[in-house]
């Protein structure tokens, strides 16, 4: 949907609390003229229009204070986040993903302590003194 625009002085988007208020003021119109509205658009060389809906939302997202993104341990990268909650796999296993090692701050070879109860089972991480302790008996 572009349409034709005279050139002029460069478009300053709205942000902050000043970018909501203007939404809220705009009512019943599209999202695209809201974004036109509150400066998100550019001009072309040829004075076509476009509208940047993603700059748009986005700006939005962040005034009003929105975290999208879910970072564990600050790393940002994609995946699932921990559910706490794991199923037996078909060959008997149970797998502990990456998502609660990172965030226990565990490395490859920490050793761990098992103890089953009737519903439950306990792992319970063997320091380096215990775990001399062990291999001593």
């Amino acid at each position: 949907m572009a349409r034709k625009k005279n050139m002029s002085a460069p478009i300053v988007p709205l942000q902050g609390q000043e970018l909501v208020d203007k939404v809220k003021s705009l009512g019943n119109l599209s999202k695209e003229e809201k974004a036109r509205a509150c400066g998100y658009y550019t001009v072309t060389k040829n004075g076509v229009e476009r509208v940047n809906m993603m700059k748009f939302l986005n700006a939005l997202i962040d005034a009003e204070g929105i975290e999208l993104d879910s970072k564990v341990n600050g790393n940002g990268r994609g995946g699932r986040s921990a559910s706490y909650r794991i199923s037996v796999q078909s060959n008997g296993n149970l797998l502990i993903g990456s998502a609660y090692t990172k965030q226990m701050g565990l490395n490859p070879g920490d050793q761990f302590e098992i103890t089953l109860g009737r519903k439950h089972i306990h792992l319970k991480q063997v320091d380096e003194a215990e775990e001399e302790a062990l291999e001593a008996s």
